[in-house]
């Protein structure tokens, strides 16, 4: 990626924390009450990764499609933007490409394992990526001043 304008940082881990805390609360809204209108109170007694053909919707696609569909959209999540921060190409700081997405999206699964060695990867990285940030060739960033609405931009052109 082209330096990153004077304007413009890299997202860290609390930030990034944070934002993902406000991402999985919003997803827990949808996928509770479809949970329980789908299986009850014995939800809460199934233990099971997969708990049949609405687990797997509710709790396997719908994270997916949701979060795939902000990124796509906004190059974004809710919780990403509450924070102002937004999802680069790391070469370019242009919009990361759809495939980008979808194999951050994977990476999630990969930074998780090993106690979460690659969310926490973030804090110590330089570019605050993490594992998933790597494999997809993407950086999240913000403006130096966030409170501001303007468009994020980079130093050779903007986004």
């Amino acid at each position: 990626m082209e330096q990153v304008g004077s304007e413009l940082e890299y997202v860290g881990f609390w930030p990034r924390m944070l934002a993902s805390l406000v991402d999985s609360v919003l997803q827990l809204l949808v996928i509770i009450p479809a949970m329980l209108a789908i299986y009850g109170s014995a939800y809460w007694q199934d233990d099971r990764i997969f708990k049949g053909n609405g687990g797997f919707l509710f709790e396997w696609v719908f994270p997916a499609i949701a979060t795939l569909a902000f990124w796509l959209l906004t190059q974004s999540s809710p919780g990403k933007m509450m924070i102002g921060a937004k999802i680069v190409n790391a070469k370019t700081g242009r919009d990361p490409a759809p495939v980008q997405l979808a194999v951050r999206y994977i990476g999630y699964f990969v930074s998780a394992f090993g106690l979460c060695l690659g969310f926490i990867w973030i804090a110590f990285d330089k570019k605050k990526q993490g594992w998933h940030d790597k494999m997809a060739g993407t950086v999240v960033v913000r403006r130096k001043d966030h409170g501001k609405k303007e468009s994020v931009s980079f130093s050779k052109g903007t986004t």
